[in-house]
């Protein structure tokens, strides 16, 4: 990979004054911001020009889209902890990023997005792209819904004032995206100071559980018979996946993960249950139903990882009591009701415990059988989902891929999935083994999240190997990441599930309505209704990139290792099997149709 070309870059002599956009390019600098994503524009252009004196600390990476931008910050700052910034200009070029901006507030990643806006002498008069239909320069309210809070200082001495409050707002709870638009002239405008404000740096707080609500925890946890911990994407923003595994270990508790949290716990390790809710696995719906005790960290109870709250899919609260940990208080009894409701750092609470309880592990008798069940469903379940991850059927069935996709990524390689089909299979059956190794958009649900963040990632761990799943829809919507890509020399992998067309849309058409009632799902051409599909190891190609079809099962492994070890941008157009099916195992609800029940073990298992 490398940083931004400045051969071209010719410097006539020196500022003499501080404008607003040094006085931005400066607290960059001191908060340590090394990547700014984004796409140029004429409302953008001062803050551009003074980062021009920092290229030795910030890298400045040019997209085609502007919605790729949002996208690469919410993945680099899941894997690497630390937020990066974006910049766009006034008009379309900020409106492109509402997508995804609102996919990192839904999943909790911090960035800041800087927007460019026409200068303030020119507002309320019509001015080219300013958004004023009822206030001036009013692009911060399109976008307050999708962000912890926008700011817009209006003048050069609100700058300093305005991003310290930024990064307090960003970082702090559950962190998000927070923005800042600034107009066009005060960018230009002189500062009254001629060198940097000192710059704050405050450390994340950590809140504690208070220690009557730790001893009220401990003693459900040493009384109950069947417990489970269900553990969410919390436990990630906490850098808690080391505390899980002490606690787990030290009491015996099988831990099962939400959808979002599934990498915070090793699939294969032996109290593993693995991955809960509508596209979960049967361990883990298993004992989520069947537990007598649920210790829920870091999760909001969605209704895709809940089975949109049906009793006995996924949970059966308040049957099973439930103490409830969340940093943010608003979770705390929203989807269901607490026993215990503890609003605490997740790893700060696991501690807590931990210290309480001693930490010699605990034999806990009482939990054999309810471990022997465990490992009775993992093996049941074992056996049904591998009949197929050996198939040489073509087109490829999905258990194969993702069998050879496991085989093939190191342990530490980084997996980000883009929405549709695939993203529901990997959940249920691909196995992760490390923490912050598999990256998607949950709580918005936004396609293009893959393709771009997939870059992010990858700048955020230049060391290690980072691949994209994509369907064949996601990719089309933003398929000028590879060319990114081979502009800053990001060797990543995009594997494009090819199964022409919105599937996962299609099987709910036909869930719900019936056989041939599915319209604008698949990919066909208008002349004889013949499926289409776009030629993406060509369109790869075109674009300075390696590009590869792949339609037998056996090529799969070996063009996956050699994509990995080119070193290159590379695109796998690997062709699926559309009509495969993925077993299901918790339910989801579309009201007012009537939820589908699950295909596998339910009512078999009750304890």
């Amino acid at each position: 990979m490398t940083k931004v070309a400045t051969a071209e870059v010719e410097l006539v002599g020196e500022k003499p004054k501080r404008v607003g956009a040094d006085v931005i390019a400066d607290f960059l600098v001191a908060k340590d911001i090394k990547y700014l994503f984004g796409l140029c524009g004429h409302g953008i252009l001062g803050m551009l020009d003074s980062i021009i004196g920092h290229l030795d600390r910030i890298n400045p990476i040019s997209v085609h889209h502007e919605s790729v931008a949002p996208f690469m910050a919410d993945a680099y700052y899941r894997v690497s902890h630390k937020p990066a910034a974006t910049f766009t200009s006034c008009g379309p070029g900020s409106v492109n990023l509402h997508v995804g901006v609102a996919s990192a507030q839904a999943d909790a990643s911090a960035m800041l997005v800087i927007t460019g806006n026409v200068a303030t002498s020119q507002w309320n008069k019509g001015t080219f792209q300013e958004s004023a239909q009822f206030f001036q320069g009013d692009f911060v309210t399109s976008l307050r819904p999708y962000v912890k809070r926008s700011f817009q200082p209006t003048r050069v001495d609100m700058l300093e004032q305005t991003f310290e409050q930024a990064f307090t707002v960003m970082e702090s709870g559950r962190p998000g995206p927070v923005h800042i638009d600034i107009p066009l002239n005060v960018f230009q405008e002189m500062s009254e100071t001629k060198t940097a404000a000192a710059v704050s740096h405050q450390e994340r707080s950590r809140p504690a559980a208070e220690a009557s609500a730790v001893k009220a925890a401990l003693q459900l946890l040493t009384r109950a018979e069947r417990p489970l911990i269900v553990a969410g994407h919390g436990i990630q923003l906490a850098s808690a996946e080391a505390e899980l595994l002490k606690l787990a270990e030290l009491f015996r508790i099988p831990v099962a993960t939400t959808p979002m949290g599934k990498d915070v716990f090793d699939s294969l390790h032996p109290l593993s249950a693995g991955p809960n809710g509508r596209n979960g696995n049967y361990p883990a719906n298993a004992a989520s139903r069947n537990a007598d005790l649920i210790i829920a960290l870091g999760t909001r109870f969605d209704d895709r990882s809940s089975s949109a709250w049906i009793e006995g899919y996924t949970y059966s609260i308040p049957k099973t009591k439930l103490i409830h940990v969340d940093a943010d208080p608003g979770q705390i009894g929203k989807n269901y009701p607490a026993e215990l409701g503890i609003v605490a750092d997740v790893k700060v609470f696991m501690l807590q415990v931990m210290e309480l309880a001693g930490c010699e592990p605990r034999s806990a008798p009482r939990h054999d059988a309810w471990l022997d069940r465990l490992s009775h469903w993992k093996m049941r379940w074992r056996k049904h989902v591998d009949v197929h991850t050996a198939s040489d059927a073509v087109p490829i069935r999905p258990e194969r891929l993702i069998h050879d996709l496991r085989r093939v990524l190191p342990e530490d390689g980084i997996l980000v999935s883009d929405v549709g089909l695939h993203h529901n299979w990997l959940i249920s059956e691909f196995d992760t083994r490390r923490p912050r190794t598999l990256l998607h958009s949950w709580g918005f649900g936004s396609m293009g999240f893959g393709v771009a963040g997939v870059l992010g990632a990858k700048l955020a761990a230049p060391d290690r190997t980072v691949v994209a799943m994509c369907g064949d829809g996601g990719f089309l919507m933003l398929p000028n990441a590879v060319a990114t890509a081979v502009e800053y020399d990001i060797p990543v992998v995009w594997i494009i599930w090819n199964n022409i067309g919105y599937v996962s849309i299609r099987d709910q058409q036909i869930a719900h309505f019936g056989r041939g009632r599915d319209i604008t799902t698949s990919f066909r051409k208008v002349s004889d209704n013949s499926l289409f599909s776009t030629d993406f190891a060509m369109m790869a190609r075109s674009m300075g990139a390696e590009g590869v079809r792949v339609d037998r099962p056996q090529d799969l492994a070996e063009q996956l290792q050699a994509a990995i070890a080119s070193n290159r941008p590379t695109v796998l157009d690997v062709r699926v099997d559309r009509e495969a099916k993925l077993t299901a195992t918790g339910s989801w609800q579309l009201p007012p149709h009537a939820p589908a029940r699950p295909t596998f073990g339910w009512q078999e298992d009750h304890l």
